[in-house]
Order: structure tokens, then C-alpha cells, then sequence
């Protein structure tokens, strides 16, 4: 068993999941959606990313620019709630915008889990 497959692949799944979680609930109300949830969420993406980064494979490189759009989503989730939470106000056109992006990342998030997956079974022991 490789050491280093199994934390990689514990930190992608554990990247769609957090997201996951954050993302369900009511697209009108963000009092289902917990703001700690997002950071776990951009935190063990990022995780993620950095242990992509090694890979250079063809693979390596789909896997790597599916984690940075979920990256680049999130952060730009918190940053729109940010912003919208301290300097103008919270309606329901920002908390749809912050759960959508939170959604496109989960999207990526699943792509990147689909390849890995996919890419296991591909490979030979």
C-alpha cells in the first residue's frame, strides 16, 4: 500500500465531502450553511491541491486544475460573503451567489474524485 495514494486520496474525497456539506441546505437562507464549514471546506482544498502538485502526469495535470477551480470558487464564496457580511448587506441574490459557487466547486470537486477514481483502477499493481 502506498503511503502517500491513501493521504491523497483521503484529502480529495475529504474535499468534495466538506464541500458537500456546506453546499446542502436552502438556496434562499444561509442559516443552513455554516460559515466554518466554508473554511474547512477552502482549507482541505487547499490541502489537497498542494498534494497534487508532485504529480507529473498527464493525469497529475486534469486532477490539479479541477482542485484549483474549486480553490479559486471558494475563495471567492468567502470573499463575496466577506464583503457582503461587513461592507454592504446580505440578500437573497448574494447567498444564492455564495451557495452557486460553492456548488461549482463541489462539481469539480466530484470531477477530480470521478478521475481519481477512474485512474486507480486503470492503474496495475
Amino acid at each position: 500500500m502506498n503511503l502517500d495514494k491513501v493521504i491523497s486520496g483521503f484529502f480529495i474525497i475529504l474535499a468534495m465531502t466538506v464541500n458537500f456539506g456546506f453546499f446542502y441546505g436552502d438556496m434562499d437562507s444561509l442559516v443552513t450553511h455554516s460559515k466554518y464549514e466554508l473554511m474547512a471546506a477552502i482549507i482541505v482544498n487547499i490541502i489537497a491541491t498542494t498534494l497534487k502538485l508532485g504529480d507529473k502526469t498527464q493525469m497529475g495535470s486534469v486532477l490539479l486544475a479541477t482542485s484549483l477551480v474549486a480553490d479559486i470558487q471558494l475563495i471567492a464564496a468567502a470573499t463575496i460573503w466577506t464583503v457582503a457580511a461587513y461592507v454592504y448587506t446580505m440578500n437573497i441574490e448574494v447567498t444564492a451567489i455564495i451557495i452557486s459557487l460553492s456548488g461549482g466547486a463541489l462539481l469539480a470537486n466530484v470531477i477530480s474524485v470521478t478521475l481519481y477514481i477512474g485512474d486507480t483502477l486503470k492503474s496495475k499493481r
